[in-house]
């Protein structure tokens, strides 16, 4: 019996790491698992996560770091006691240990790493094509005048701040869906998308959505500024269809809510494009303000560039156990070495290519 408890695990974790070894050296395989075997998991698993009015992703991060805690004051106590056998605690807290990281591996493997192995989205959809400065200030005009004519259709607060009227989840549901005959791997059960209630760690992150691969469950911050959380939610349902690589599920959401019925989930779309779209004209040294631009009206600079409310960082600085700057460059670090250590070579930079996707969507190779 205590073989087995060792024995178990370990073959869990080789067969992992066997997994892992393949989608490495085999696209054929890693699609075949995002197309077949991914849906399989994610559909039972997400329905029972989803069961629960929580982020239970959240909640297994909490438990867990309180059982750290705990668990190496208790062994210390053990240790110097003597109250057990010594030889016995050090098992006990091997196998507990081994089981852990058994889960976190095979969690990580089946619902994370092998996703990001499978043939990229652009491959699929996309002819390989250059693109011109032309091209992307042709590409910066038509979401500004999207955002421009939206802006005067969403409700507002009485300072002129964009307010959501429309429902989060039901209108990002039928949003992917809608676009799933074209794009096939939306289609499907999605679960809810939960808030985080650690919101303001999450700020801290500046962190919009979640996707936790331990509990299968699209999690947003909800504390951001409203007209983040439509586009947020989209890309969020993305990862839980296998979408993992960052720009082609920011791309996904975007074609997705300019698809929707809601004119909240339309502009939010184009207010996140219009971000990633800017700052790309600022890198290719092209100013926004030359006659053949479109230039943004009020309403769609009050909405711009917003992370969370007006006054949020101020009123709620006593929350600070950490400071914001710190926490952000170690979140920027985390992000950034995970993307690469899962092949995506330019890291958090990757986020940015959503701009090319934008581009070949708009203007494809003929």
């Amino acid at each position: 019996m205590k073989r087995k408890r060792i024995l178990i695990p370990i073959i869990i974790i080789v067969f992992m790491l066997i997994l892992n070894i393949v989608a490495w050296i085999s696209t054929a395989f890693s699609d075949f698992y995002v197309n077949k075997i991914f849906p399989v998991i994610m559909t039972p698993f997400s329905f029972l996560t989803g069961l629960f009015p929580f982020s239970v992703g959240e909640l297994l991060i909490k438990i867990g770091l309180i059982a750290l805690v705990i668990g190496i004051v208790l062994f210390i106590i053990l240790m110097i006691t003597k109250k057990f056998p010594r030889k016995k605690v050090i098992s006990v807290y091997a196998v507990a240990i081994l089981w852990i990281a058994t889960y976190i591996f095979s969690s990580l493997t089946t619902n994370f790493f092998i996703l990001y192995h499978c043939t990229r989205f652009s491959d699929k959809y996309f002819i390989e094509n250059e693109h011109n400065d032309s091209q992307l200030i042709e590409l910066y005009n038509i979401i500004v005048e999207n955002a421009n004519e939206l802006s005067e259709k969403v409700q507002r607060d009485e300072n002129g701040f964009f307010v959501l009227s429309d429902d989060l989840n039901s209108n990002a549901k039928s949003a992917l869906k809608n676009i799933s005959d074209e794009y096939p791997l939306l289609n499907g059960y999605y679960p809810n998308a939960k808030a985080i209630s650690s919101d303001y760690f999450m700020s801290q992150n500046a962190l919009l959505g979640i996707y936790f691969p331990f509990s299968l469950e699209a999690n947003y911050n909800p504390v951001t500024y409203d007209i983040n959380l439509p586009n947020t939610i989209c890309h969020e349902f993305a990862h839980l269809k296998g979408i993992i690589q960052e720009d082609e599920a920011g791309f996904l959401a975007f074609i997705a809510c300019i698809n929707s019925e809601s004119n909240d989930f339309k502009y939010s779309a184009y207010i996140n494009a219009l971000e990633y779209v800017y700052n790309e004209m600022c890198n290719s040294g092209i100013s926004i303000y030359s006659d053949d631009i479109v230039q943004i009206n009020s309403n769609v600079d009050k909405d711009l560039f917003k992370f969370v409310p007006e006054q949020y960082w101020e009123e709620n600085e006593d929350k600070e156990i950490i400071s914001t700057e710190t926490i952000e460059v170690i979140s920027d670090f985390t992000i950034d070495t995970s993307l690469k250590l899962n092949g995506v070579e330019d890291g958090a930079n990757s986020y940015d290519r959503m701009v090319n996707l934008l581009l070949d969507y708009y203007f494809p190779s003929k």
